[in-house]
């Protein structure tokens, strides 16, 4: 019951308006045509309104009806997720997936994998926050989510439990109309040191540990897609995911750079993790999603 309405009533209303005529409402529920007349009756006069016109041989919605109607189906669809919900969480699934997904992580196998967990449980809410470095874990510590697929610099806390998932290559880049991407030797320090440098950096931390820094003009983005958008316009270099890059590099727009011994550093790739809590586990669904995710990565 929700005040003086109650989700019967709703249900009736909708029967009707589908099947077309209380008698066959009534059979649809089960019910005789009395009950379903009575209900409707009720409805109306708790209400103050008239749902029906009944001057003629079958009911016909008034125009106060047909918009009740379309807010009845609202409202029993809400009520069906609710219960759904519910009858989840009394089997040990979660009642809601909250991800913190790193701007480096590749989207197309991550839609494809929340796009099956999706059919698997249709009515299980999904909340998803993208952050930049070091965002992911402070979202993990705080409990806003239970499950993050992020980088993890400069190595794996001890609170946390990490699975890597996909080794990401960063190459540096510039656009074709940046004085570096005209460069005939390989760049060293004091090649790039007089040029910007766009770093992806924490929201709420910008003066915290760098990686891959060099010289003093560096700009600082915490959107991955903003960075790219100055990358391309031509306002500076930086290392770009290979992913990311490789159709602007075969187009044309981007130029990778070629980097002596003393700029280019390790060539180790950044490592994405699969990490959450060691006191707090995914639920069945968080489960679901990284073993799926990681076979759609060849992992």
């Amino acid at each position: 019951m929700i005040g003086s309405l109650s989700l019967d009533q709703l249900r009736v209303l909708v029967a009707i308006a589908d099947t077309g005529s209380f008698s066959a409402a009534g059979r649809q529920l089960m019910r005789v045509q009395s009950a379903i007349s009575q209900t409707i009756a009720t409805l109306e006069a708790v209400q103050g309104v008239t749902l029906f016109d009944r001057s003629g041989h079958r009911p016909v919605l008034t125009e106060t009806g047909r918009v009740l109607v379309a807010q009845a189906r609202t409202v029993l669809s809400s009520a069906a997720r609710f219960e759904t919900v519910a009858s989840g969480t009394r089997q040990g699934l979660e009642p809601e997936l909250a991800l913190a997904i790193d701007p480096l992580v590749p989207s197309g196998p991550l839609i494809e994998s929340l796009r099956a967990l999706h059919e698997i449980w249709p009515h299980l809410p999904i909340s998803f926050s993208t952050e930049g470095l070091g965002g992911a874990l402070r979202l993990l510590r705080s409990g806003d989510v239970a499950l993050a697929i992020c980088l993890l610099l400069p190595t794996v806390p001890d609170d946390v439990s990490a699975t890597p998932l996909i080794h990401v290559d960063m190459i540096p880049v510039a656009a074709k109309n940046h004085p570096l991407a005209s460069s005939t030797h390989p760049l060293g320090r004091a090649d790039l040191e007089h040029h910007v440098q766009l770093v992806l950096s924490d929201a709420m931390d910008r003066g915290g540990p760098g990686y891959g820094l060099m010289g003093a003009a560096q700009w600082r983005f915490v959107d991955l897609a903003r960075r790219m958008d100055f990358l391309l316009a031509g306002f500076g270099w930086c290392r770009m995911p290979r992913h990311l890059v490789a159709g602007h590099i075969e187009a044309g727009r981007l130029v990778r750079l070629d980097l002596d011994d003393d700029a280019r550093g390790p060539d180790t790739p950044l490592t994405i993790h699969a990490a959450h809590l060691r006191d707090r586990v995914p639920g069945p669904a968080g489960r679901w999603l990284l073993k799926d995710f990681k076979q759609r990565l060849g992992g």
